[in-house]
């Protein structure tokens, strides 16, 4: 059990390492108008906070710097969430000039979090293994091009250009979009492959003319290759971190930001609230020098996303926290909002 004292010092120490990449000394702190402890009395309490774990000696300096303990014991403990009218504003801004597609609040969200942080801000999009085709569309782009968008009921929203077949005419254009929107309207994503290769096949067959082209045009647009979307910004940030000078760590963690299925494993199942993983709480090797924040935000059917940041463990843990729990009610009201317009 710290003491009062020890629990004001701790909390200076750990506030000033975050706001400087350097280590604390008691002198420093003596000068502080908030203690009003001698510097002696300060370098006793740091003697013993380091002798429990929350803090640690560099080799090149006589301050301290805070211990992984440290931190997991001031996020657990001495921080209290307090969001920034300014942040909130800005969250709120991202959504309130126009009705945006599910892609652009996400993608938007992604950015804004990075640049509120310099942080690197990844979003995971909801799990589509029981997400829906709400609405299929063909866009004619030219006379040997289209584009077919895909928007499912969480508000999922693919692109899948194609060529057009030559022989098709506009009239047996709107026979296919009809036929698909009608066998393919409520079916899970992950069953559109199928079900287009067999009953939209013998429909297409009996009412489209030149069937064998447009069958092989179109056969690829319904394949999908990941059952969750992922959204990323800020991944050079890391490097704007003073603590991160290693070519080999830094080589590591771009590694695992090109592989798109670790990162998926990482957030997944992230669906509990705020979660605050420091150092060698993560199990990645990539990170286990950096800290990991993530917050789930919904969708209807009880669908689930994660919005997630990755920064040093010296990380602006109370208003990371604050953001990351302000976006996620913002997301999910914007997202209902989107799942209620049936446009």
């Amino acid at each position: 059990m710290l003491t009062e004292r020890q629990l004001l010092i701790l909390q200076v120490i750990i506030d000033e390492f975050i706001e400087t990449a350097h280590p604390v000394g008691s002198r420093a702190i003596s000068k502080k108008g908030t203690i009003p402890y001698s510097a002696a009395t300060i370098r006793n309490e740091m003697a013993d906070l380091e002798d429990m774990g929350f803090l640690e000696k560099t080799h090149s300096s006589s301050g301290r710097i805070p211990s992984e303990s440290g931190y997991r014991y001031y996020v657990d403990h001495l921080i209290a969430p307090n969001p920034l009218q300014k942040d909130v504003n800005i969250i709120k801004s991202i959504i309130k000039d126009g009705f945006y597609e599910f892609e652009q609040i996400v993608q938007m969200s992604a950015e804004l979090l990075s640049e509120l942080t310099n942080y690197t801000s990844i979003i995971l999009g909801p799990e589509l293994l029981d997400t829906k085709l709400k609405q299929l569309q063909i866009v004619t782009l030219s006379s040997q091009a289209a584009v077919a968008i895909l928007i499912t009921d969480t508000g999922h929203v693919e692109h899948r250009s194609f060529k057009v077949p030559p022989t098709i005419n506009p009239s047996d254009l709107e026979k296919m979009v009809n036929i698909l929107n009608d066998r393919l309207k409520g079916v899970p994503i992950v069953r559109l492959d199928e079900i287009f290769h067999s009953e939209v096949a013998q429909l297409m067959k009996l009412y489209i003319r030149d069937y064998d082209k447009t069958y092989d045009y179109l056969k690829d647009i319904f394949l999908y290759d990941h059952p969750v979307k992922l959204y990323i910004s800020g991944k050079s940030n890391i490097l704007m971190q003073p603590e991160f000078n290693d070519v080999g760590k830094i080589r590591t963690f771009f590694t695992m930001m090109e592989d798109e299925n670790e990162i998926i494993n990482l957030l997944r199942n992230s669906h509990h609230g705020i979660k605050v993983t420091i150092g060698n709480e993560n199990k990645v090797e990539a990170i286990k020098d950096l800290s990991l924040i993530t917050a789930p935000y919904q969708l209807t059917n009880n669908l689930m996303g994660t919005i997630a940041l990755i920064g040093p463990t010296r990380m602006e843990y109370r208003k990371v926290i604050s953001l990351l729990n302000g976006l996620s009610n913002e997301m999910t009201n914007a997202l209902y909002k989107w799942s209620q317009y049936d446009g």
